[in-house]
């Protein structure tokens, strides 16, 4: 009798230090993102101006609109897909602990207007945390939605040159 007490007491500390492990498991859920702005606590939102739309750092959710409403999910909207999160300004909302943070969707937009730049913004981890180690190849493409003067055919529309100091249009291909 007293060895089936002691395994019946062995079987439940057992399976309680199993959901002490659960719980500690879920404590990284609403960290914000490694592309956020360094410095900030107890924040729940971001407005990301360039492209009006709103990040959730608790459900780890971007919120834009879409033919009239608010969508969230868990990546941008295809047009955005190119976003560089990094070097893009967020407008950290300090004042907003709702779920709708939307619904100050005109100030917002008309305060940061598209192009908005605050003060200087460090950003919480780095670029290279989020990436395999088969993209340390790619670099680290900071000329996202700039003018990209190369664009992987040195302007000859993907032709061989004949001419290796002209581009099939008769223009030189001298570096600006």
């Amino acid at each position: 009798m007293k060895t089936l007490k002691l395994i019946a007491v062995g079987l439940f500390l057992f399976a309680s230090s199993l959901t002490k492990a659960q719980v500690s498991i879920n404590v990284n859920i609403g960290r914000p993102p490694s592309w956020g702005p360094a410095g900030y606590s107890n924040v729940e939102y971001y407005y990301l101006p360039d492209i009006q739309a709103y990040y959730d750092i608790r459900t780890s959710q971007f919120i834009y609109l879409n033919g009239g409403r608010w969508i969230r999910s868990r990546n941008l909207p295809g047009q955005y897909r190119n976003y560089d999160l990094y070097n893009g300004y967020k407008v950290v909302l300090n004042d907003y602990h709702g779920t709708r943070p939307y619904t100050s969707f005109t100030k917002h937009k008309t305060k940061y207007y598209k192009g908005y730049k605050g003060s200087p913004q460090r950003a919480i981890g780095n670029r290279d945390d989020n990436r395999g180690k088969d993209n340390k190849d790619r670099g680290n493409n900071d000329n996202r939605g700039r003018d990209n003067k190369d664009h992987g055919n040195n302007g000859n529309g993907g032709k061989d040159n004949k001419d290796p100091g002209k581009d099939n249009r008769g223009q030189g291909n001298d570096k600006h």
